[in-house]
């Protein structure tokens, strides 16, 4: 298991946000826990220096193409992008550094996922260099994909006849615990057992960590197979946890 970075950008700003409160109204502005004095770049730069690999880049709406390049030219290879990546823009992605392309909402054609455009992503980028970002929120009983945002409901549900289908398409899945993302109330455990034990690819879940035992937590309830995302309860993003304490426990499962 490892843990692995983040770096989310709005408005071309580092800033960790309160998971749907994100909207496309210009004039509806989102909660943020964080916002950083602090370059997208200065983060990549300090995720290559301490070894920290497959972390990764997100675009939460319009401008952050610079902040976003500015990441990759600082870590090539060791950060995968996503938000708004497109079949036609992901070998872009690609050839500026990213390691990976992430993609969820333009996979949809309304609520139904279009498997001509998985198609098309797949064969434009390469399976071994796809993410898809599963993030979901729950509606009776059940997990769905949200898109636009994670404002949109999708008829995708998350579960192991999915997981298995789509791990057919990409390397990882991404999928952000969206009903706690941002909020420090604590990992969803419901949602970290489903991906560890279903999932057929390594997966990265994110979403509520609120403490240092989180990580020793979501390894034992993914059996070891689920990695985690820590945002704004990290102390670099304005919150407790230690960052150093975090590389230390990482160090440890290394040597493990």
């Amino acid at each position: 298991m490892k843990f692995r970075p983040c770096i989310d950008l709005h408005h071309g700003k580092v800033k960790q946000i309160v998971g749907g409160t994100l909207r496309d109204d210009e004039g509806s502005a989102p909660a943020e826990n964080f916002v950083s004095d602090l370059s997208a770049q200065h983060y990549a730069e300090m995720y290559r220096r301490d070894g920290l690999t497959g972390g990764h880049v997100i675009k939460l709406g319009p401008g952050n193409e610079e902040a976003a390049r500015a990441a990759l030219a600082a870590y090539p290879g060791g950060l995968q992008v996503g938000g708004g990546v497109t079949a036609a823009t992901a070998a872009e992605w690609l050839e500026r550094g990213a390691s990976h392309v992430i993609v969820t909402s333009w996979l949809f054609d309304g609520p139904a996922l279009s498997r001509s455009r998985l198609d098309e992503l797949v064969a434009v980028a390469g399976r071994e260099r796809v993410v898809l970002d599963l993030s979901c929120r729950k509606r009776d009983g059940d997990y769905f994909v949200v898109t636009d945002r994670w404002q949109t409901f999708t008829d995708l549900k998350v579960d192991r006849a999915t997981l298995e289908d789509l791990g057919s398409y990409c390397a990882e899945f991404l999928v952000h615990g969206v009903d706690v993302e941002g909020t420090r109330v604590g990992i969803d455990d419901a949602l970290v057992t489903l991906l560890g034990d279903c999932s057929p690819v390594p997966v990265t879940y994110a979403g509520g960590a609120a403490a240092l035992a989180d990580l020793d937590r979501v390894k034992a309830l993914g059996r070891g197979r689920v990695d985690l995302t820590i945002g704004s309860a990290l102390d670099v993003f304005g919150g407790d946890i230690p960052y150093a304490d975090v590389l230390a426990w990482q160090a440890r499962e290394d040597a493990s």
